[in-house]
């Protein structure tokens, strides 16, 4: 079977068992902080297993795309080393919430497996909880005895903590599992040895097929365990550990989806897949990491260099390293593989298909600026390399490979392979240090610490009420207390809620909740696992006391009309460059709105002054909003409402429509456009490939900024005299301008030939080479241009030029090659042991480097310095 019947025939299984099968959700996740990708099948169900969401259908199935690159669950570096590791996976899963449990759960997965797929029983083992004395959890007998009624007793194995009892981080839901492994040795061996010693011992054809957790309990802050209010079963199957075992492969990347992409990447590098380990494991990682890097950019999260983004980026450029490295790729290829990938995985990925042009673009762009780096990061390195063969060290700097590493993105290994072409090595000890500082830095910027929930209340449902209503009475529910960059402040949890929580690119609410004897601020409002979020500094003095929440009603009107906007923009966008443009991103708070969406030229000006005008035209028609609430989404589709990659919808939709414009949006709005005012695009740019950027302002932020415009006009005007034509004026005065610079520049090259002359008449021999100090008024860009054409006169040249301009000055030092080689002088070095002098600073080349600073007077000083060092 195929991958693709593999998936179909999982999913008309659990169909069968009265599963609803549902989509993927993204992999990017939005709304939990405690997590940066969608790392395991459940993610998307967590709130039903905590208790704070009910599901439609107790009985789902689903393959869900995993990506374990960041956090507790990383597996990056071992990708395409071994055989069964990968960045993005699909995880094949079914679910119960509250409803049947172990028995059913084990036997299905036995079925399946042995009846439908036809898995010999003879290779399957099986693993069960053991029991913790510390979590006081006992051995999980049930499940035991469960498959004492399918297997051989004596393939039953009881297992650890460590390997049978899952947890998706270090709190939420929890509880023990039972794995499936089986034995894909070949005949021969399985005669040899019994599958059953390798058994979570990370043997390449022993593997984990499938796991049954039995969500239980709560991991609370405090590292204590709570049973939770249902039990229920979280199943995960690899897909591609399952299709290697079904088409008899020893390899993960031997099926048939990767087999593909290896074949294509086969033709591109001219490099046989099998022949060579160093190029297997290159392919194996390009094969691998196109699908993360396509799947990512299709969900919405495009390579950036924070968050999310980082770590897709990260991934992109590690396999264009090995592209370059070891296939001696130097053009873009990963931008091609991305549209075979689409064509495997486009069903039932269809998001693949709609978006593949916009995939293909930002890869490309991506690579070519890693290209780019490559070629800068290489001529880094050679000066590198040429200061430590000048100084005899065989060893590169440490400190100095991690910044070539942190600050300009070039790969460790690379500089290390270049280094040893070089007959020289990497202080790792040196570079490792310094990356355990920045993983630190990383880790406090990042780290929070979460007490658990003081639970005050039975009533844990709350209601946002901020559509309809900016003040409300409130009971507080929970709350708890949070640390986060060496800051503590409070999440507070209300019965009801006229805050908005930050989400589709508005920010959260602000605001207070009082009573007659506290006032307490909220500055913040977020959304987590589908609770609504109330930031403070901090606690009621008496948080059992009823309050009345009011919202900063000034800012949220200033949101409203941004984000009112920005619908309006979105359906000019589309009219005005076509239907292509898509939403990628927003950003909407009370100052100004910024517009990412899809579109793969630059935006003109006259297409961006009638994008502005049909705005500006929405708001002088006064359009009412049409709000509907709780629409079904196939409605909502029927009504031209467009959803967003990336984002998850449930079964009913919030429907926002502005006369033409329809979207899908939680956000707050005006009841009339009239209501926004005033509308101005301040900027477009780019964001990424394929992707452009607007920003813009509405309201009293237009009124402000014609304000400023005018009051800057008018200082012009009275700078000028009142001239009748104010632009004639300023391009007379440029014209001007120009001609005296011309003046200035041929003056200086006059000057500079002065110089140089004057120059050459004080250089001295000195042994074995030509010794030339001055101190000149010029600035330090001639003195170069001078020094340089000397060079090429004086042979053997050796020169210390102090210069002052203005309030500047700098120190230049020029050392010929031939006394770099014979005599280790080193521009440079030199050029930095003085530059204290004049209160600056600076470096360069071995052959040639400057020193600027703001302290003339140190000039005479650090050249006696100089000469002290070289001839004492």
């Amino acid at each position: 079977m195929t991958v693709h019947e593999i998936r179909k025939q999982f999913f008309d299984f659990f169909a069968s068992k009265g599963h609803q099968i549902v989509p993927s959700a993204p992999m990017v996740v939005k709304n939990d902080p405690t997590l940066m990708f969608t790392n395991a099948g459940m993610n998307q169900f967590k709130d039903f297993f905590l208790g704070n969401a009910v599901p439609k259908n107790r009985r789902v199935a689903n393959s869900q795309k995993c990506l374990r690159v960041s956090g507790k669950h990383n597996d990056l570096e071992e990708v395409g080393v071994d055989t069964y590791h990968h960045t993005m996976f699909e995880m094949l899963g079914n679910w119960s919430f509250g409803d049947y449990f172990k028995e059913d759960a084990i036997a299905w997965a036995w079925e399946l497996l042995t009846e439908v797929y036809k898995i010999p029983k003879d290779r399957l083992y099986v693993t069960v909880f053991e029991g913790d004395e510390k979590d006081g959890v006992p051995r999980d007998q049930e499940s035991y005895d469960i498959w004492k009624k399918y297997i051989a007793e004596d393939r039953i194995i009881l297992a650890s903590k460590k390997d049978n009892f899952w947890e998706m981080g270090d709190t939420g839901p929890c509880g023990p599992c039972t794995e499936i492994h089986v034995d894909n040795r070949p005949e021969a061996e399985r005669a040899k040895s019994d599958g059953k010693q390798y058994v979570n011992e990370d043997h390449p054809q022993v593997i984990e097929i499938w796991n049954n957790v039995f969500m239980q309990f709560n991991r609370k802050a405090d590292g204590s365990l709570e049973s939770l209010p249902a039990t229920h079963v979280d199943t995960g199957m690899g897909l591609e550990r399952l299709a290697m075992t079904l088409q008899n492969k020893t390899s993960n990347y031997d099926i048939d989806l990767f087999q593909t992409l290896i074949r294509h990447m086969e033709k591109v590098s001219g490099k046989k897949y099998g022949t060579d380990e160093t190029t297997d494991i290159a392919l194996r990682v390009i094969a691998d990491h196109v699908r993360a890097i396509a799947f990512s950019i299709a969900d919405g999260q495009l390579p950036s260099n924070t968050g999310a983004g980082y770590v897709i980026r990260r991934i992109l450029r590690r396999a264009v390293r090995y592209g370059y490295q070891t296939l001696g790729l130097k053009e873009p290829f990963l931008s091609g593989l991305s549209v075979v990938l689409s064509e495997v995985m486009g069903d039932p990925f269809t998001e693949l298909i709609k978006q593949s042009e916009l995939v293909e673009k930002v890869i490309r762009e991506e690579e070519l600026s890693f290209f780019r780096t490559l070629e800068q990061g290489i001529k880094r390195i050679e000066g590198l390399i040429d200061s430590a063969k000048v100084s005899g060290s065989k060893v590169l700097d440490g400190s100095a490979v991690f910044e070539l590493y942190d600050t300009y993105g070039f790969p460790f290994d690379l500089t290390s392979l270049i280094a040893r072409e070089n007959n020289l090595s990497v202080d790792e000890d040196g570079f490792n240090a310094e990356l355990t500082k920045q993983k630190d830095r990383s880790r406090a910027a990042t780290a929070i610490e979460t007490d658990d929930w003081v639970q005050l209340t039975d009533d844990s449902v709350e209601e946002f009420v901020g559509y309809d209503y900016l003040e409300t009475a409130v009971e507080i529910v929970k709350y708890r207390k949070v640390s986060q960059k060496q800051k503590t402040f409070y999440q507070l949890v209300f019965s009801k809620t006229p805050f908005y929580p930050e989400g589709g690119g508005q920010v959260g609410d602000t605001g207070r909740i009082y009573n007659d004897s506290e006032s307490v601020v909220i500055f913040d409002t977020k959304k987590e696992n589908n609770l609504i979020v109330h930031l403070s500094e901090t606690l009621p003095s008496n948080p059992n006391r009823p309050f009345t929440a009011e919202v900063n009603e000034q800012k949220r009107k200033l949101s409203a009309y941004n984000h009112s906007a920005t619908h309006l923009l979105h359906h000019a966008l589309r009219t005005v460059l076509g239907t292509h443009v898509e939403q990628k991103g927003s950003l909407v708070n009370p100052n100004y709105l910024r517009f990412d969406f899809s579109h793969f030229s630059k935006v003109t000006d006259e297409e961006l002054a009638k994008i502005e005008s049909l705005v500006s035209e929405a708001i002088r028609a006064s359009i009412d909003l049409d709000e509907r609430r709780n629409v079904p989404i196939e409605v909502a589709t029927e009504m031209g409402a467009m959803a967003l990659f990336g984002e998850k919808y449930g079964d009913t939709v919030r429907v926002i429509k502005f006369g033409d414009s329809v979207e899908l949006c939680g956000g707050t709005h005006v009841k009339n456009t009239g209501q926004i005012g005033l509308f101005k695009i301040q900027s477009e740019s780019a964001v990424a490939a394929g992707i452009r950027r607007i920003e813009a302002i509405t309201n009293v932020a237009v009124e402000t900024y014609y304000a400023d415009q005018e009051s800057k006009l008018k200082s012009v005007n009275e700078l000028l005299k009142n001239p009748k034509d104010v632009s004639k004026a300023v391009e007379d005065l440029i014209s001007k301008n120009n001609q005296l610079q011309k003046q200035v520049e041929n003056f200086k090259r006059e000057q500079a030939k002065l110089v140089k002359a004057d120059l050459k008449t004080k250089i001295v021999p000195k042994g074995d080479f030509s010794f030339l100090e001055s101190i000149i008024e010029l600035d330090a860009a001639s003195v170069k241009d001078i020094l340089f054409q000397l060079k090429g006169e004086v042979p053997n040249l050796f020169a210390v030029i102090g210069s002052k301009e203005d309030d500047k000055c700098a120190i230049s030092i020029l050392v010929d090659e031939s006394l770099v080689s014979s005599k280790g002088w080193n521009a440079g070095n030199l050029v930095k042991s003085v530059a204290s002098f004049i209160q600056g600073g600076g470096g360069g080349q071995a052959f040639f480097a400057t020193a600027g600073g703001k302290n003339a007077a140190g000039l005479e000083p650090a050249m006696g310095q100089l000469k002290e060092t070289l001839f004492s």
